[in-house]
């Protein structure tokens, strides 16, 4: 089953100062499905030419080869019916649905993907979800179980509020499947080219043979991404415990001088024992490479806008034993006391943070400052890290014997040819879903596609002294002929919309039938058996009006009273 993409290059390009999750999410994603689709043709669905364009530079730079690809513009949103099925790297599908609905609800379907959640705009793409056209042929894939949850729980609130504001029943018909991000396991797995890769790099950063590499590999943020106190602590108790020498690797990318001098006193401050190394994540070199350098790989994110985590899925894929928090999608990816160690987290109940929530509401605090408070309250369990650094370090075994099965499960369960694969099966199932399922609030006649976007000559209806009807009479201005016609369209000026007119030697005929039959209804001018553009010749009518080449006859207008009467 094949897909169009709908593709802005800065949702699939990781070659950026700022570089998100988001944007390894999507390059991921563009790199497996064009190396492991079975589609015949990549669809893309983007704005003009130029992305077009970089949009197959990517595919080739992404895979080391050409495939078909084929462009479908926004002006032919319609051609979307070929591939059938939309996938847009985003968990908003409401303005996509309202597009759709200004043709077939049926043409095909609408398929979103999840990233971080905790933001007022992906909150408000989630409720929208509930008020949008949305139908039972489209879904969003939420990439952890923890993630489905949030959405049902955001859902149940608003479908609570529009229930008891309106009455009736509010429900969201899209499907909510939980697929995983993938991984490029070949890429990742250890091979003679990697241990020599190891060896090298190792070596560069001063890591002894028989010293013990702990990886950390993300955003450094401990407001944004992860508090990296409870594996300074951990890690400084390991040390002393076992007495090995141990090196932290902390790969990602700082957002300010500030932060960086935090991670680095930090580190000095509360693990003197551990030689700390920094590396730019940014970096394609280190991110391809920095995990041959580890022994064990420790991610212990704490903060809610995390939603799936894909640093340990790729540590898995390389044969690394994982230490990770007992949190949000990390919580499906490791299997404790099999891949790593889980490590139990703790946050306060439910109604003691909303205080938090109206001051993200009124904009007394942004998004860093929501997300960096509420994950000032999050406990990461410092003895249990502690515990499960100290037995990952002291026994080389119990390292192997974690990296080996988790290096199983990345391949049987995120691997990008999996992935892919489940992405496939889903878009199927959507399709069937389209050829038996009814449409959800289908558009009755007459009724705007979108009620909040209708067609201004609706919507301005009131304005003008008199709408062009059926019967209103239409005649030839005297002095109008084609020279007059082509005169005035050839000045910008007048020729701005001839998009959206009728075509030019339409337009003389329709001048000459005037000429020719005399004044005209609407009606007549319009009528089918002239094979004409009916929307737009009634456009051109107007048009023609406005040039001074025909006249319309208004309906007779009462008087207006004298003043004081």
């Amino acid at each position: 089953m094949n897909a169009a993409l709908y593709y802005h290059s800065d949702a699939f390009d990781t070659s950026r100062p700022k570089l998100m999750g988001r944007h390894a999410a999507g390059e991921g994603f563009l790199r497996g499905y064009a190396r492991y689709s079975d589609a015949d043709v990549l669809y893309c669905y983007t704005s003009t030419d130029k992305q077009f364009a970089d949009f197959k530079r990517r595919v080739v730079e992404l895979t080391g080869r050409e495939r078909p690809c084929a462009f479908i513009p926004y002006s032919r949103r319609h051609e979307l019916a070929r591939p059938g099925c939309l996938f847009v790297p985003a968990p908003g599908l409401n303005e996509f649905a309202w597009q759709r609905r200004f043709g077939d609800a049926k043409a095909y379907s609408i398929c979103g993907v999840t990233h971080t959640t905790a933001s007022h705009g992906v909150m408000n793409a989630i409720g929208d979800l509930l008020i949008a056209p949305i139908q039972p042929w489209d879904a969003v894939i939420c990439t952890s179980t923890v993630v489905r949850a949030t959405f049902a729980h955001v859902l149940d609130n608003w479908s609570a509020y529009l229930n008891d504001r309106f009455g009736g029943e509010a429900r969201c018909p899209a499907q909510l499947p939980v697929i995983p991000l993938g991984v490029e396991c070949d890429e990742m797995a250890p091979s003679r080219a990697r241990k020599k890769t190891r060896l090298e790099l190792r070596g560069r950063l001063g890591i002894g043979d028989k010293d013990i590499a702990v990886l950390f590999m993300g955003r450094l943020s401990y407001h944004a991404k992860a508090h990296p106190l409870p594996m300074y602590l951990g890690l400084e108790e390991a040390a002393r415990r076992t007495g090995k020498p141990i090196h932290l690797i902390q790969a990602g990318w700082f957002g300010n001088k500030a932060i960086e001098n935090a991670f680095i006193e930090g580190a000095k401050l509360y693990c003197p024992s551990v030689r700390a190394v920094f590396l730019d994540g940014r970096k394609p070199e280190v991110r391809a490479n920095v995990w041959t350098a580890a022994d064990i790989f420790c991610s212990l994110s704490d903060n809610v806008q995390e939603t799936f985590g894909l640093t340990p899925a790729e540590a898995m894929a390389a044969g690394l034993p994982i230490v990770v928090s007992d949190w949000d999608g990390y919580r499906d990816t490791i299997r404790d006391g099999i891949d790593g160690f889980a490590i139990p987290t703790a946050m306060p109940p439910p109604g003691t943070g909303e205080g938090f929530a109206y001051r993200h509401l009124m904009e007394l605090d942004n998004y860093d400052h929501y997300i960096g408070n509420a994950s000032q309250c999050v406990a990461v369990d410092v003895k249990a890290c502690a515990d499960a650094l100290t037995a990952l370090v002291k026994n080389k075994s119990l390292r192997r014997r974690m990296g080996e099965a988790g290096r199983k499960r990345a391949r049987e369960e995120y691997d990008w040819r999996v992935v892919v694969a489940a992405y496939q099966e889903l878009w199927k199932e959507l399709a069937e879903r389209r050829e038996a399922e009814a449409e959800a609030a289908p558009r009755r006649p007459g009724a705007p596609a979108h009620p909040l976007r209708d067609d201004p000559f609706s919507v301005f209806a009131g304005y003008p002294t008199a709408v062009i009807e059926d019967d209103t009479l239409v005649a030839i201005a005297d002095g109008a002929d084609e020279a007059h016609l082509e005169r005035i369209r050839s000045q910008p000026m007048n020729d701005f919309a001839a998009a959206f007119l009728a075509p030019l030697e339409e337009t003389r005929g329709l001048l000459r039938r005037l000429a020719e039959g005399g004044p005209s209804h609407v009606a007549d001018i319009l009528a089918p058996s002239e094979g004409y553009d009916r929307v737009k010749l009634h456009r051109t009518i107007g048009w023609l009006a406005k040039t001074g080449l025909v006249s319309i006859s208004y309906p007779a207008s009462p008087e207006a009273p004298e003043p004081g009467s």
